[in-house]
């Protein structure tokens, strides 16, 4: 009898040991891989609001005619600029990084939103022609008076003489591209920048989960300015495997 229960309690304890080692093994490797980094992830900059909100200043001003910020939003939608942000780690808590906007991504965002505005351009035009007594006009006929007055596309004149609908290229390479070494401690991503227009180092709070990275915004540490807005980056599908 007391040779069963010396047994019993030996195998009971010999689980709770496994299963003890086996949390802490978790809590050790499992901890350390739930701040791993590495991989390549992308981000869309929202363009949309800053766009419209300057279209939208820039239209009012035509005389006698009414424009309103929710028509103009309705003609500027899902205008995004690509910003990729690739990890290598190469040791528990840090390792190298390199960030970039995508040159094609901001071309293409900013041909999107000329030709919104060049929409919203031509319907206000048929409009002045419509309230001079002229007739109606399609979108057609706006163009091509477009083209006969300037000699060139709406789209090409505005992007030529019209507002600035988003921040240059080189506007925001200064802010997001560049790359260097990181560091990451208690929920916190400090980057060194060690190449790009911005040389320094930008500390951000960050969250991890399933296949986001979302950095919240904060100074660099140097106390210069240049920090990120917030931002949210999704790993891409092939490339965003923890190493």
């Amino acid at each position: 009898m007391r040779k069963t229960v010396r047994t019993t309690i030996f195998i009971l304890l010999f689980l709770t040991l496994g299963v003890s080692t086996a949390l802490l093994a978790y809590l050790h490797f499992g901890a350390a891989d739930s701040g791993n980094l590495s991989g390549e992830w992308t981000a869309e900059l929202d363009m949309t609001e800053q766009a419209a909100v300057t279209a939208f200043i820039w239209l009012r001003d035509i005389e006698a005619v009414s424009v309103t910020l929710e028509e103009t939003e309705s003609r500027m939608q899902g205008l995004a600029v690509q910003v990729e942000l690739s990890f290598e780690q190469t040791s528990r808590q840090g390792g190298t990084f390199r960030s970039s906007v995508l040159p094609e991504s901001y071309e293409a965002c900013r041909q999107a939103a000329y030709e919104a505005l060049a929409e919203e351009f031509r319907a206000l035009l048929a409009e002045r022609i419509r309230m001079a007594g002229y007739g109606d006009v399609d979108g057609a006929a706006a163009e091509a008076l477009t083209e006969e007055t300037f000699g060139m596309s709406t789209v090409s004149w505005l992007m030529s003489c019209g507002p600035a609908l988003m921040p240059s290229l080189e506007e925001l390479q200064a802010v997001y591209d560049g790359s260097g070494t990181y560091e990451t401690a208690d929920g916190i991503l400090a980057r060194q920048f060690e190449s790009g227009a911005f040389v320094g180092t930008k500390e951000e709070r960050y969250i991890l989960k399933d296949s986001d990275l979302i950095l919240s915004g904060e100074n660099d540490a140097s106390g210069s300015g240049g920090s990120e807005p917030d931002s949210e980056y999704r790993k891409k599908a092939l490339t965003g495997k923890h190493l």
